[in-house]
């Protein structure tokens, strides 16, 4: 018998003597009786497991109580926990009457929605629940986009939307404007579903005293004191575009022709140079009018508009008539630069609303090229024909001081007419374009300056004038800073490169064109720049520091 065979038991009681004496410790000692469980569950239990006598109740809703789309059992909307305070604190914005509301609501527009300041809450009834979210967002984006359409900048809106749902206690709004698109979501609290609502701008039109009527309903939503319900406000918004223009349509034709008989002067003209300029620009501007009456788009309104300006300035040409053909055709173009699109575009950029500034940008790019395409088509047939058209010719500007400073006041009178300002607001527009003239012409004539740097100083006091006016009778700066940049619009430097473009200098015409884009930019950024530092430095109605974006450093 081998080893193995001799420790291998033989009998029953052998192998469970031999059972027994190999058991693991951790085996349950005899006379000890545990219970077992049911059905074969195994004894030993999870930490995890709920102990027996305590019952959970489950939530009657089909997701489970940790989902994100299920509000927490422990959340009651009526008894919330205080808000968070940062350790830095929460800036302290002034909410006061004597600020515009404006610069308020730009200041809270630019904080996060948990550090804005809420007004305290006002106890409530069940019948007096307030006006419905969906209408209040609904007038809300017809403000907007009256705002909008007016050629309001993007930041400007943004305030008046957030100023329209604040006054009516809807404090966690976030609105969203593009050029042709405006948009606004309201939550009210973290676990509530959003409401959102968007609004497109089809048309637009210059009415400046539209604008003065909403900045003025906006404020008296704005005002604490002023308790206007939802349904007046749609009322005096349902009249507020109900309003006639202040000026009937020969009034505007008037204006348009007067404005270039002024910038002609500007540059030089004399008498017949002046009724030229005008009976042009009045043409123009009446086959514009026809072009618009027929649907046509407002490329071919400014292509068609700059060809009778340019058509008399070759006639007298080709007639020998002993005067400065450049100061007619110059004068044209002062009637249709889109000086107002260009300041709201580089505004918006500034500012950083950059498609929208694109989108304004390339708008103005299309009025520009129309115009281009009107006085090159007529130099053209001008040249064909034999008219000697001197791109060299030098515009006697600055030798009659007195006379440019009064037709630079009748160029910023005129084009406050074509804005549709109200008449209370024209003298003082008038005013800032005289000041405008005046600073240009001591630092270009008289200092020597460069035009660009002359340009940018005046452009930078309009807006500083500007914006001061806006803020004493806290209404909107564009009535008082578009007109008044108008004698400084760079009509000469175009014409004169288109001049050479139709006379085969290519080169020399689009230097003369990049000085002309060169002018325009500093009559922008001069007119934003004036605006920055009157709520920089002036602290005329401040509401607090304005948070703006962090320099990227380039990346």
């Amino acid at each position: 018998m081998t080893e193995a065979e001799h420790r291998k038991p033989q009998s029953d009681e052998a192998r469970s003597f031999y059972d027994s004496e190999i058991t693991s410790e951790f085996a349950v000692p005899d006379g000890l009786a545990m219970p077992r469980g049911v059905g074969g569950e195994p004894e030993t239990t999870s930490e995890f497991a709920v102990p027996k006598g305590l019952e959970v109740p489950q939530p009657s809703t089909a997701e489970p109580e940790g989902s994100a789309f299920n509000t927490p059992r422990t959340y009651s909307a009526r008894d919330a926990p205080p808000a968070f305070t940062p350790a830095t604190g929460i800036p302290v914005v002034s909410l006061t009457k004597d600020v515009p509301w404006q610069d308020r609501m730009r200041t809270m527009l630019r904080m996060p929605v948990a550090e804005r300041p809420a007004p305290e809450p006002v106890q409530k009834s069940e019948d007096d629940a307030g006006p419905a979210v969906p209408r209040v967002l609904d007038l809300t984006l017809r403000i907007g986009e009256l705002l909008l359409a007016g050629g309001e900048g993007a930041e400007d809106v943004e305030a008046a939307m957030f100023a329209v749902c604040r006054s009516y206690a809807l404090d966690r709004c976030e609105p969203n404007v593009t050029f042709t698109l405006l948009s606004i979501s309201y939550q009210p609290s973290l676990v509530d579903d959003p409401v959102t609502a968007s609004r497109t701008v089809r048309r637009r039109g210059t009415d400046y005293t539209r604008l003065a009527a909403v900045f003025q309903l906006v404020d008296d939503l704005s005002d604490p004191e002023t308790a206007i319900s939802l349904e007046e406000a749609y009322r005096r918004l349902a009249e507020i575009r109900r309003n006639r223009h202040p000026y009937p349509t020969w009034v505007l034709t008037l204006a348009s022709g007067l404005l270039a008989a002024a910038a002609s002067v500007l540059v030089g003209g004399d008498l017949v140079v002046f009724v030229a300029a005008m009976l042009g620009a009045m043409l123009g501007d009446r086959l514009a009018w026809l072009c618009a009456g027929r649907g046509l788009p407002e490329f071919y309104q400014f292509t068609v508009a700059a060809m009778p300006p340019a058509a008399i300035g070759i006639a007298l040409t080709l007639a020998h008539v002993d005067v400065k053909a450049s100061a007619v055709i110059t004068g044209g173009l002062f009637a249709l630069l889109p000086g107002r699109a260009l300041v709201a575009g580089v505004q918006d950029g500034l500012t950083g609303f950059y498609i929208t500034a694109s989108a304004r940008l390339l708008e103005v790019m299309y009025f520009f090229v129309g115009i281009v395409v009107g006085v090159l088509v007529m130099l053209y047939v001008g040249v064909q024909l034999g008219a000697r058209l001197n791109p060299d010719e030098a515009l006697s500007t600055g030798s009659q001081p007195l006379w440019q400073i009064a037709a630079s006041m009748l160029l910023s009178l005129t084009f406050a007419v074509l804005l549709q300002q109200e008449r209370s607001t024209v003298l003082a527009v008038t005013l800032n374009g005289g000041v405008a003239w005046c600073v240009y012409g001591a630092m270009h004539y008289t200092g020597e300056f460069s035009p660009v740097a002359s340009t940018a100083v005046a452009a930078g006091l309009v807006g500083l004038f500007g914006q001061l006016l806006s803020r004493y009778r806290f209404a909107s700066a564009l009535p008082y800073t578009t007109a008044a940049i108008g004698p400084l619009l760079p009509g000469s430097a175009t014409y004169f490169g288109l001049l050479s473009i139709a006379g085969n200098d290519v080169d020399e015409g689009l230097v003369s064109l990049s000085k002309a884009a060169a002018l325009a930019m500093a009559i922008a950024i001069g007119v934003n720049l004036g605006s920055e530092i009157s709520r920089l430095f002036l602290r005329v109605g401040s509401a607090g520091k304005r948070r703006a974006a962090k320099r990227t450093r380039g990346f």
